[in-house]
């Protein structure tokens, strides 16, 4: 259930007060799949920035499933205990919703963390990758491991094990990640999916996957009020690829389960596109498909500021929105603006000298 209150927003039980949301972003800083100390500076000092709710990055289902070896995962109890220990930390610092996107990454895995080789597969320790159909990321990429038929039941457990741990771990949010080329997204993109059985060839072949894996997670989520969402890529950017008209399918099937929202993204299946990228690149897809739906929908993507970020509530465009590289850049960004409009609500106690001057 979603309630909304001038610029609250309710959805199980669980209170936004703005709509204003810390993406989720890697930072390949784990350490065998678990926060470290980064994560505790990096998040704590989200949950004190004026945010209404915070998501975690991008945390594989598998060993097999991470990016890089520093990726943070979810797949035993050891990591989920590290999580758990984690939200404790958060929580006494501000009662907001906290979000975890769970991950696999396919055939973009195994690679370098991005400031020593951004975009390079790994040389040494490197595993195989897996993927809809055995067709490489970019050039000079491995060919992944089709996927037979028969496991992709043992994968759909990866991610729901994952979903039951996230659960039991604290997280009042789980999203799926099915957008920037991770597996989800290489089973949804006919240019990473050439299969010739029920789950290639047609748009709802080759949506199969990710609707069976949302079926799963969306009933534990629903047994235990957690807020299930998904990201989702709105345009490959690629001729050939995913087109919005198919991101408006995938988020009405996704809404028919029970979801509560999605998030919009887009770009990513390859390293090269027709993506320009540039402030707001996104808002319109994500204004079509919130029309064409009416799911909740968050949008990201370059969005820079308050401003930009009210303009598109206030159209109609989105209902939250998520802040990514503007955050990194300054972390007291939000509260900066917020101060701007006379409002000194969001800003710590101890803090409140520095903005009085």
């Amino acid at each position: 259930m979603q309630v909304k209150k001038k610029n609250e927003l309710i959805i199980k039980n669980k209170k936004l007060k703005n709509p204003y949301v810390l993406a989720p972003m890697c930072q390949y800083m784990g350490k065998n799949g678990k926060p470290t100390e980064w994560h505790y500076q990096h998040l704590g000092r989200a949950m004190i920035s004026g945010f209404s709710k915070i998501m975690i990055e991008s945390t594989s289902v598998s060993y097999d499933g991470r990016i890089t070896t520093k990726d943070l995962c979810l797949y035993n109890k050891s990591q989920m205990n590290s999580f758990k220990k984690l939200l404790k930390y958060l929580k006494k610092l501000n009662n907001i919703p906290i979000g975890i996107q769970l991950s696999h990454a396919g055939r973009k895995g195994s690679s370098q963390v991005p400031w020593i080789k951004h975009n390079k597969p790994l040389k040494k320790n490197k595993w195989q990758t897996i993927s809809a159909s055995r067709i490489q990321k970019d050039r000079g990429w491995p060919i992944p491991k089709k996927i037979e038929k028969r496991k992709l039941r043992l994968l759909e457990k990866n991610f729901l094990d994952s979903a039951k741990m996230a659960i039991k771990a604290g997280f009042d949010c789980i999203e799926i990640h099915m957008a920037h080329g991770y597996l989800l997204h290489q089973f949804f993109s006919p240019i990473s999916n050439k299969r010739d059985d029920n789950y290639g060839g047609n748009l709802e072949n080759r949506s199969r996957f990710l609707i069976e894996v949302s079926k799963k997670i969306h009933k534990i989520c629903k047994n235990e009020q957690i807020i299930l969402g998904a990201r989702i890529t709105g345009k490959d950017w690629l001729k050939g690829g995913i087109e919005v008209k198919d991101s408006i399918y995938l988020s009405n099937q996704l809404k028919k389960i029970g979801f509560d929202y999605v998030c919009v993204s887009s770009g990513g299946i390859k390293t090269i596109t027709n993506l320009k990228v540039k402030s707001k690149y996104n808002i319109n897809i994500a204004k079509k498909i919130k029309l064409e739906t009416s799911i909740l929908t968050r949008v990201a993507g370059n969005v820079k500021n308050i401003s930009e970020a009210n303009n598109i509530i206030k159209n109609n465009k989105a209902d939250l929105v998520a802040f990514a590289r503007a955050y990194l850049k300054n972390p007291n960004f939000l509260l900066n603006e917020k101060k701007k409009t006379g409002s000194n609500q969001d800003i710590p106690k101890p803090y409140l000298r520095g903005f009085s001057v």
